[in-house]
């Protein structure tokens, strides 16, 4: 009796060796299943969501973020004593042999999680012996392996939802259009039931059989006590999705940027406000019906302090007519008029002109190159602000020729604004002889917002990225208050928007671009082509657009900021003397000063923080100035020792007794 008792614990003991070695022995397939690349919002929320290399949708799941009410009701339908078996269970094996050898063929296969994970890893046979051994071998090498979370994580990763569709994100996708965080009884259910059979039983393919699927689940729920009998008569009713929905598509020009710019990266979060974004994409679909067939439209809007994007359209996306596949808030477009803005307030900055100075608005020719209005009139004197607000052609060509093309093109890089130039640039780089981009655009002006502190445009949360100080905050300021105060039409709102309209040469492209305390936002409309698009206005057909998507923003614009201290915020008739008038052209007098030294556009290194400079004609005595900033008052010398702060861009005034004046702009290096 001994022996035979003997032989039996040996033949146990050599059993389970021989089970140990051949689990052990087992090759374990892949256990890091690939997931497509998502785009998220600054929330959270997704933007975008991308197949994987063999074209199904599969996306990463936090099981810690999964459903309560799904994963109770998952393991009471599918494998009650999942934390406690070892990868089989035996009691539902011995109860499916038993049922299979009734009805002489396999009815169940006593399946527990992870022998489904198994047969999901290696998409093995479900209704072989075979097929069935190979399950339990890898079942319990999994279990040796890996602990019972990252197990539950691997199925629901891995399960089946019909189609091309794996995993519980995909199909709560899919099917009901979110996130699997929050389910309903009657969708967790669904959830369960679609994996046993996700070809025959997919909504989309047979609803009454996913309905009586789903409510199986339910039931097994109530036997379960995971739900009780009420909330699943409730949930019975609720109708079972016959369509499947589209994954979210926002900002798609974006997320292929960021995918294509790191393919690696799984996870992509930005700073978009989802909420905003599908506003915005709604107000550019809205647009598009009204523009001519070959139109686009390209959007950007963005924090005016930290420069982190808000919401971004590149395009009309999947429509090839209209250029859908190009990202044109990066293209390289003429900006219109959009850059006189950076122009008077380069002047500002540097003591040439305030709002209030008088400036000519007559035909004048310049080497060669002599623009015209756009409305082919000249008004004669007009203040700054008038020429700015009804955009002018002749005195911001003036004011550039003083300031020197350079120093517009020095300006624009400050900003951190790439531009495409042939050649040495000129006078036309201020209508818009340049190229920029809707974002390079979008940029500029969050740093006249930011009062003149350029900020560079983020898509990624992270610390702000702050540049150089383009303008003076004072020269900002009082942009701000122009542009908001510029005439529109009727139809939009009066509110204190700044913004400039742009429109290029030939209406190819048109053009509006605005802040408010806390936002800028772009707008581009035109072919993606270059082709005209005749009749199409910067201000008819741009800004509308503008005003729509800040009307999106809240119910009025933020108030842009006060001026900042030692603002020379005064009429015409309080201004000094300098400042009253721009140019030689209302100044025409045989006896003016005339500054022979410093040449204008000169390059000069100060000695001992000194420069030198020299007036002809004029009366004495002389006052001096630097940026409209007084340094020197009643010299009755004509050469004076200036003390200037460098490096940087200078303008140098001189005022005689009569208050005539002369002035220079230059470069200390």
């Amino acid at each position: 009796m001994k022996w035979a008792l003997g032989l039996v614990v040996a033949l146990c003991v050599g059993a389970w060796l021989a089970l140990d070695r051949w689990v052990a022995a087992t090759d374990l397939p892949p256990l890091t299943p690939a997931t497509g690349a998502e785009v998220l919002a600054n929330d959270g929320t997704l933007l975008r969501a991308y197949t994987v290399a063999d074209g199904r949708w599969r996306l990463a799941v936090d099981p810690a973020r999964v459903d309560a009410t799904y994963r109770a009701m998952l393991l009471a339908y599918e494998d009650r004593r999942f934390y406690s078996h070892k990868g089989v269970d035996p009691i539902a094996l011995l109860r499916a042999a038993w049922h299979s050898a009734l009805a002489a063929r396999m009815v169940s296969g006593g399946s527990t999680l992870t022998m489904q994970v198994a047969r999901l890893l290696e998409d093995g046979p479900t209704g072989t012996w075979a097929g069935k051994w190979r399950q339990i071998r890898l079942a319990l090498a999994l279990e040796r392996r890996l602990d019972k979370d990252t197990i539950l994580s691997l199925y629901l990763h891995l399960a089946p939802m019909g189609g091309n569709l794996e995993g519980l994100r995909a199909g709560s996708f899919a099917w009901f259009g979110k996130d699997p965080t929050r389910l309903t009884p009657a969708q967790a259910a669904l959830l369960i039931a679609l994996p046993q059979s996700p070809t025959r039983r997919s909504p989309d393919h047979n609803a009454q059989a996913a309905r009586a699927a789903r409510d199986r689940v339910l039931e097994r729920a109530v036997t379960a006590r995971v739900l009780t009998r009420a909330t699943v008569d409730a949930a019975k009713s609720e109708p079972v999705p016959t369509t499947r929905r589209r994954f979210p598509i926002l900002a798609p020009h974006l997320s292929d940027r960021l995918v294509a710019e790191l393919p690696d990266r799984r996870l992509h979060r930005t700073t978009l406000d989802a909420q905003l974004q599908s506003a915005v994409e709604e107000v550019a679909r809205d647009t598009l019906r009204d523009l001519p067939p070959r139109a686009g439209i390209a959007l950007v809007v963005a924090d005016a302090q930290t420069g982190r994007i808000r919401a971004h359209i590149g395009g009309a996306y999947g429509d090839d007519a209209r250029g859908g596949f190009n990202d044109m808030t990066r293209a390289m477009r003429s900006p219109g008029s959009t850059l006189k803005p950076l122009v008077y307030g380069l002047a500002f900055s540097d003591g040439l002109a305030h709002p209030e100075t008088l400036i000519n608005d007559r035909p004048a020719n310049f080497g060669g190159y002599a623009p015209q209005n756009f409305d082919g009139r000249f008004r004669g004197p007009v203040s700054v602000r008038e020429a700015l607000q009804l955009s002018l052609n002749l005195p911001v060509v003036e004011m550039t020729n003083t300031l020197g093309p350079a120093r517009l093109m020095t300006a624009l890089r400050a900003a951190g604004v790439d531009t495409a130039l042939d050649g040495q640039p000129g006078l036309a780089v201020a209508l818009g002889g340049v190229g920029v981009s809707l974002e390079g655009l979008v940029q500029l002006y969050a740093g006249i917002a930011r009062g003149g502190q350029a900020v560079t445009l983020a898509t990624a949360a992270g610390p702000m990225r702050e540049g150089a100080q383009i303008i003076r905050p004072e020269a900002a300021w009082h942009l701000g208050q122009i542009l908001a105060r510029a005439p529109r039409p009727a139809h939009l709102p009066g509110w204190p928007l700044a913004f400039k309209t742009g429109t290029s040469y030939g209406h190819r492209d048109a053009w509006a671009v605005g802040f408010d305390g806390a936002h800028v936002a772009g707008v581009w409309i035109g072919r993606a082509d270059g082709t005209p698009v005749p009749g199409t206005f910067g201000l008819d057909a741009a800004a509308p657009v503008l005003f729509e998507i800040f009307a999106r923003l809240g119910p009025r614009p933020v108030p842009l900021p006060p001026a900042p201290p030692g603002t020379l915020d005064v009429a015409y008739a309080d201004l000094p003397a300098p400042l009253r008038r721009f140019g030689p052209q209302l100044a025409l007098d045989a006896d003016a000063p005339e500054l022979a030294f410093p040449p204008a556009g000169a390059a000069l290194r100060p000695v001992g923080g000194q420069v030198m400079a020299r007036v002809d004609r004029g009366r004495a005595p002389f006052t001096w100035f630097a940026n409209g900033a007084p340094l020197l008052t009643r010299s009755y010398e004509r050469e004076a020792l200036l003390p200037v702060d460098g490096p940087g861009f200078v303008t140098l005034s001189v005022v005689d007794a009569a208050g005539r004046a002369a002035r220079v702009a230059v470069e200390l290096r």
